[in-house]
């Protein structure tokens, strides 16, 4: 019976033509991208400086091909398999945030609420298609709660800062990342809508996290003016610039399979990366006001998880709601 579910998921896929030119699109792209690396890698006159950066490079590539193939696999079993991908995400997000931040022993309980309760919930909501709870879940609710169970434990010092913080983990890794496999949800004015809600969530992704490479991909070719020194040191605005305008060509090229017309696509993708530059810089400021580099080790040239999906926890709600409005039937 397994093995017939996992028969029918693949020739979904494989039936479906526009998915299978994305993937083929990121394949190739992978493939460019280690090609290129061990290009770097084997230059004989490479100086100290250009073997750091095709090591990082190279270190990055390897994670890429790690991370778009768990998403391939959450993409073949279809809306389960995103949902538990993004959860799992968002947990190991949420870790990552909760450990760089300064708690006390009485939030401890609080944080068991939000790891083991609240999280699982947001998610259940996905599942369910309950979408007046999803967006009012941890918004309202939460942000109500996770107050009101921390001053029961009695321990006033630093008390709105810890709270704040525990809220700000909860919007940035839950609300806002468990927008995208809410993409699957809406109900689009389209034929062969549940192959369009995974297109979109392709795109999202796609067009977001390219748009972090290619900002580093230009910064590192032709990068001179810092852009923000102080939150970004590495970030320059001809890589802003370069990334920020390949991502937009990206998505509008994208269009040809989504439902988006080619200056949809490119107004949405400029949108999207836009908001992931600032999702990004926003993360970096926070880690830089913890006085940490990254927010874990669990992807090698990449630091951690939050590290990685930073842009997506601005990009995600802002296309969610854009879908929704511009598109649901």
């Amino acid at each position: 019976m397994m093995t017939d579910w996992i028969k029918g998921r693949i020739s979904g896929i494989a039936g479906d033509s526009d998915l299978l030119i994305l993937l083929s699109v990121v394949l190739a792209l992978l493939v460019a991208g280690t090609v290129f690396g061990q290009c770097l890698k084997l230059r004989r006159s490479a100086g100290p400086e250009l073997k750091k950066l095709a090591e990082n490079f190279n270190a990055r590539v390897k994670s890429w091909w790690m991370m778009c193939f768990v998403f391939a696999i959450a993409m073949a079993t279809g809306g389960i398999g995103s949902i538990v991908l993004f959860m799992l995400t968002s947990f190991l997000a949420l870790r990552e945030f909760i450990a760089i931040v300064p708690t006390r022993r009485a939030d401890h309980r609080i944080i068991v609420w939000c790891f083991w309760v609240i999280l699982p919930l947001q998610y259940l909501m996905i599942l369910t298609n309950w979408y007046g709870m999803f967006v009012l879940l941890i918004p309202v609710y939460a942000f109500l709660f996770v107050p009101t169970r921390s001053v029961i434990a009695g321990d006033c010092e630093g008390f709105l800062e810890r709270t704040a913080k525990i809220q700000w983990g909860l919007m940035a890794c839950v609300y806002c990342i468990s927008h995208a496999p809410m993409l699957l949800q809406i109900p689009l004015k389209f034929q062969d809508a549940g192959l369009v809600n995974a297109r979109l969530l392709f795109f999202l992704v796609t067009v977001v996290e390219m748009s972090d490479v290619l900002q580093y991909c230009w910064g590192k070719t032709c990068g001179r003016h810092k852009i923000l020194p102080t939150v970004s040191p590495n970030k320059t605005v001809e890589g802003f610039i370069g990334g920020i305008l390949s991502a937009t060509l990206l998505g509008t090229l994208l269009s040809l399979v989504t439902p988006f017309t080619w200056y949809e696509a490119a107004l949405i993708s400029l949108t999207v990366a836009l908001a992931g530059f600032a999702g990004d810089v926003t993360m970096s400021a926070i880690k830089r006001d913890c006085h940490v580099k990254d927010y874990g080790t669990a992807l090698a040239g990449h630091g951690g998880i939050l590290d990685r999906i930073d842009s997506l926890c601005f990009a995600a709600p802002i296309f969610f709601h854009l879908v929704r409005y511009l598109f649901s039937a």
